[in-house]
């Protein structure tokens, strides 16, 4: 074993192979591997080895779908057999609510350029026959799926890495890591002591360990997993002598249960509601190539069901059943990429699904590593989208949480309830009990969401279509816009950035140019590639010290980059206030009138203006007041310490009584933002769109020449964008868009080249008798002269105006046409036709927030 490399990572699982094979292959061959045994020795080596490309975030979707297209090329690098079975699957609905969640998954698939098909449960049972058809109403089938042999691919990924050069070390279990002051890390093994630039955390089931050893809490916790095999089954012999094929991957959601084909039998597992966690404190280092005992009586009311849905399986023999642990995040998600305050520490962990999104992870992670930039957006998947309130209990609540609800229905207004409440302002007992506010989880935090006029009413019916909080929301959007209401706006990322160098260093950053002392920008923040990483709200309050706000759920992943960033002379510094400052907003055209109640400062339009920022008392209580609202009327943000909260609020709400002021939640805000034409971080602005495709222009000054990812953003401005955020009144019915939905465009044979061709990779769908069915003429992504041209970032019920809206990108060429009859938006498996607002429904000119 060599004394020095550029990169250790520790762990050989098929994620920690992908990650040695994806830098290798980049051009990193002084890179090793360290695994404590042999390789697939955690949880890779017992897994069901299923694949597919779908999931519900769609950058991760596309992750999946490169780690699929992998393998091929995969097995002819290494010479190593995949063990590969392109089968296809299908996902049955055995409700209507499932079957609503299987259009919404087929139309995201459309604009990713996905080949998922809806059918019949007839033809479901054609080419997976052990079915009782009666028990669904309907099925999505993809035909990228299947399954693959573990240990196979994992040595595949292994093989090609040493090719290029990679070396992998077995048997030989790090025991601990320290940091040299330059920064080198120290690998202390069992057989000796590493030197490494870099470190990255592929430890499967000892991934939390790994991270103890730096002083880390990774929010991952094992959960047991059983599946069992079948002995050999007739019905399965006859339908592949029958058909020359193998039968179909099936998820039943009913029965929380998948199955596919395994030799002449069926594998079928489950994600029980019984679930059970595997060493939730601590994992034993000398557990390996192990199982764990198995118990059906866990899993019996999924068997049951899997029984009454696939009567065959009931008379089949089990021949095995397979009981092992894998590692799950809060959110089912991967734990990918450098670690907050840490050098060159690195996490590609909690990937369950590894035989989907292995290849991804070490796609994303190496080109992140060689190149400084992940190469796509991961947010999904960023260990940085946790905060510090996602602590051992709270993980191990929401990894059984996420478990027993894998195959449940998400519904777009509900909210979970396991761990809550986690953090909370000192106004949670009176939103709670005194206004019956229904609340929700923003990054660890209670925020309210709603207010109900009783404490019966407090309650969100689950629905895909407009629910029970509807009206609740237009009265307080109502009554907000007439006279004024307030908010809590706790969950924002509040920073204090000071020093000689702050301006200076904001301006690298941002680009805006900076306020002057008093004054309020709005401003973006771009990489490298000139793609938005961020959307600030950054106030002057004296020459040295600013204060900045974005949004709450990426304050770690922005403390990572200003830390990236910060200057090595001491000449900034910057202070995440977290739950430290808390605030609310008033909003409204009475909102003036209230404040002027509560403070002794001029709060006149001339004296305090659009954009200003003040401290001044407020109710008797210290406050910096900035006036701005993110409702797009006449408002103010209130800031204060959390101890002065409830006195600050009691004020409002007493100064306000005479003007009819009310509570208003963030689905009210949201609401409002929407026929302002406004956007929202993490839907309409991510890391995959450039400033002037998001409409950020107004706060893009290329005159600077100083900030990050200005020549990028030059070069796009100069080109001209290719796409545009648009958006649109949608002619909805009781359904609204809630995100991912196609835009169908009338546009005939023009090629605007925006929707990504299918990946070719798919297998064709065939009947009960072997013989392919044909595909619908034109495709998923042609009907007639419509195409689909884009997809909706997010939407709803835009109360003011009385219309449904939605924002999305379309290519630039088509987002000036206002004409009705070009736009469709797919709702729920129908196309409503929609047109682009070419100005904000709401105030267009801007005049009640200047007045």
């Amino acid at each position: 074993m060599k004394s020095h490399a550029r990169a250790v990572v520790i762990g050989g699982g098929v994620v920690g192979c992908s990650v040695l094979y994806h830098l290798a292959r980049a051009g990193w061959t002084d890179v090793m591997l360290i695994e404590r045994s042999e390789l697939t020795s955690g949880s890779s080596w017992h897994a069901a080895g299923g694949f597919h490309t779908l999931n519900g975030d769609p950058n991760v979707a596309k992750l999946q779908a490169y780690t699929v297209s992998l393998y091929q090329e995969l097995e002819e690098l290494s010479g190593q057999s995949c063990g590969l079975h392109l089968t296809g699957g299908v996902m049955m609905a055995d409700s209507p609510e499932r079957m609503d969640f299987l259009r919404l998954v087929h139309a995201k698939g459309r604009y990713l350029g996905m080949e998922t098909e809806l059918i019949t449960p007839a033809e479901a049972k054609a080419m997976f026959p052990l079915m009782d058809e009666s028990n669904f109403v309907g099925a999505l089938w993809d035909p990228v799926e299947g399954h693959l042999d573990p240990s196979g691919t994992t040595h595949a990924y292994a093989k090609a890495a040493r090719k290029l050069g990679a070396e992998i070390v077995l048997r030989n279990r790090v025991t601990e890591l320290t940091q040299d002051p330059d920064g080198t890390w120290n690998v202390v093994t069992e057989q000796g002591t590493v030197k490494a630039e870099h470190v990255v955390n592929a430890g499967g089931l000892w991934a939390r360990e790994v991270g103890r050893m730096v002083g880390l809490e990774l929010p991952l916790l094992a959960m047991e997993h059983m599946y069992l095999l079948t002995e050999e089954m007739p019905e399965v012999l006859d339908f592949n002598a029958r058909t020359g094929r193998e039968l179909i991957g099936v998820i039943d959601f009913k029965g929380e249960i998948y199955t596919r084909q395994e030799r002449s039998g069926i594998l079928l597992g489950t994600y029980e509601k019984a679930c059970k966690p595997w060493s939730p404190v601590n994992t034993p280092w000398d557990f390996g190539h192990e199982l764990l005992a198995p118990d059906l009586d866990r899993i019996a009311p999924s068997l049951e069901v899997g029984f009454r849905h696939f009567p065959a399986l009931e008379n089949a023999g089990i021949k095995q059943v397979i009981n092992g642990p894998f590692t799950f995040a809060p959110d089912g998600n991967p734990l990918v990429g450098p670690v907050p305050g840490l050098t060159n520490y690195w996490t590609a962990c909690a990937v369950m699904a590894g035989f989907s999104q292995g290849g991804g992870v070490g796609l994303a992670l190496s080109n992140w590593m060689v190149h400084g930039d992940p190469g796509a957006d991961i947010w999904g998947m960023d260990v940085a989208r946790f905060g510090e309130w996602a602590t051992l209990r709270y993980t191990n609540a929401k990894v059984r949480e996420n478990y027993s609800r894998r195959f449940s229905i998400r519904f777009p207004n509900e909210e979970l309830p396991a761990a809550r409440p986690q953090q909370t302002t000192a106004l949670y007992d009176v939103m709670v009990r005194d206004n019956h506010a229904v609340m929700g989880d923003s990054w660890g935090l209670e925020t309210p969401l709603w207010f109900a006029p009783s404490a019966e009413e407090a309650h969100d019916v689950l629905s895909f279509h407009r629910s029970s909080d509807f009206d609740h929301i237009g009265n307080e959007v109502r009554a907000t816009r007439e006279r004024v209401g307030v908010t809590e706006i706790a969950n924002f990322a509040k920073y204090r950035v000071s020093g000689t160098g702050a301006e200076a260093w904001l301006s690298h950053l941002m680009t805006n140019t900076m306020p002057k002392t008093g004054r309020i920008v709005l401003t973006p923040m771009l990489n490298e590639r000139g793609k938005l990483i961020g959307d600030f709200t950054i106030a002057r309050l004296s020459d040295e010290v600013f204060m900045v706000w974005g949004s709450s759920a990426a304050q770690r992943y922005h403390m990572r980059w200003f830390e990236r960033h910060l200057p090595k002379d001491g000449s900034v510094l910057v202070h995440r206030y977290d739950m430290t400052l808390v605030g609310l907003s008033i909003a409204g055209p009475r909102a003036r009138d209230v404040l002027s109640k509560l403070t002794d400062t001029d709060v006149s339009n001339a004296a305090f203006r659009f954009m200003d920022i003040r401290t001044m008392d407020v109710g008797g209580a210290p406050c910096v007041v900035g006036r701005i609202t993110y409702t797009g009327d006449l408002g103010y943000e209130i800031w204060m310490e959390p101890c002065y909260q409830q006195a600050v609020y009691r004020a409002i709400k007493a100064a306000g009584e005479e003007f009819g002021i009310v509570d208003f939640g963030m689905r009210a805000l949201l609401s409002m933002r929407l026929e302002k034409n406004f956007p929202t971080w993490f839907r309409e602005l991510r890391p995959i769109y450039g400033p002037f495709e998001g409409g950020m222009e107004r706060f893009v000054k290329l005159s600077k020449n100083d900030f990050i990812g200005r020549e990028a953003a030059a070069k796009e401005h100069a080109d001209g964008p290719k796409l545009m955020r648009t958006s649109f009144l949608v002619d909805a019915e009781d359904a609204d868009v809630m995100g991912d939905e196609p835009v169908w465009a009338k546009v005939g044979d023009t090629d605007y080249g925006t929707v990504e061709p299918p990946h070719g990779y798919g297998a064709p769908r065939f009947d009960g008798d072997g013989k392919e069915i044909a595909k619908p003429e034109g495709g998923s992504l042609r009907d007639g002269d419509w195409r689909v041209v884009g997809w909706i970032t997010s939407g709803g019920y835009a109360h003011t105006v009385r219309a449904s809206m939605a924002q999305g990108y379309i290519p630039a060429a088509l987002a000036s046409n206002g004409d009705e009859g070009m736009f469709e938006i797919e709702i729920l498996g129908i196309r409503r036709g929609a047109r682009i607002a070419l100005e904000a429904p709401f105030d267009p000119a801007g005049e009640k927030m200047r007045g």
